[in-house]
């Protein structure tokens, strides 16, 4: 079978049954699993679907959400590179604002090298870089744990942030697109994130370039909404060319 046919039928079963093992497509197609590995990768990278934990899903499902532990190490050295700008916006004596998610988790394990924060975060991973830091002022949401993210959501989640008032909130999203804005999977999610914005004098949305013409169920806000986006080098030069358009203010990394 030649390569070109096996990965077309790779995607005609992905999309006919949502999600496939690494398994099941290899005892299909009658060949090795490293194989079927590495044919993933290349149609993940031409973004004909998502690889997960031990197999793939389709992206035609807007409601699909990859369970945190599949994120993680996805994109982690741009995560990184995203991260670490975020923390230079961060001033000493700042009350900020962390979402769940894998990007945001890695600027809470850059948070140690200051002296004199609030963090206000529904992240029980942001919670647990951050429980040990005497420096660092740790609140956490409460609300209803969503397993998939780790992160607390719903209506307990945003009265609690209605009591406070952030310098800055660090934002991640599922989707990014010019015209659906910022999206998720998650009506919950959505209305948490929507809370985040409000409560914040100045929000940055984090995206890596997997993100971008991703469309999600549910809108969070439109770009223009954000007071600053920090991106990785990746991000197709045409998605630039329209956040200068809109006057979306980012930054590249």
């Amino acid at each position: 079978m030649f390569e070109e046919e096996r990965k077309r039928m790779i995607l005609q079963f992905v999309e006919k049954h949502t999600r496939a093992s690494v398994q099941e497509l290899s005892q299909e197609l009658s060949v090795s699993e490293s194989t079927i590995r590495r044919d993933l990768k290349e149609l993940e990278e031409a973004r004909l679907l998502k690889r997960t934990h031990g197999g793939a899903v389709s992206l035609q499902s807007v409601n699909f959400e990859a369970a945190v532990a599949d994120k993680e190490d996805r994109f982690l050295e741009e995560k990184l590179r995203i991260a670490r700008k975020a923390v230079e916006m961060i001033q000493e004596g700042d009350a900020i604002l962390l979402d769940g998610g894998t990007t945001t988790l890695q600027i809470a394990r850059e948070l140690r090298a200051f002296h004199n924060l609030k963090v206000i975060t529904n992240s029980i991973m942001a919670l647990n870089e951050l429980k040990d830091c005497r420096h660092i002022e740790v609140s956490m949401t409460g609300g209803m744990l969503r397993p998939d993210t780790m992160a607390f959501v719903g209506p307990m989640t945003e009265r609690s942030l209605d009591m406070v008032r952030v310098d800055k909130a660090f934002l991640g999203t599922n989707g990014l697109d010019i015209r659906e804005g910022i999206t998720t999977p998650n009506m919950l999610e959505a209305a948490t994130k929507r809370k985040m914005i409000a409560v914040a004098k100045q929000t940055i949305l984090l995206a890596d370039h997997s993100k971008i013409g991703q469309i999600s169920f549910c809108k969070v806000a439109d770009l223009q909404e954000m007071d600053h986006c920090i991106l990785d080098t990746e991000t197709p030069e045409s998605f630039r060319r329209q956040l200068e358009k809109l006057n979306v203010d980012y930054t590249l990394v």
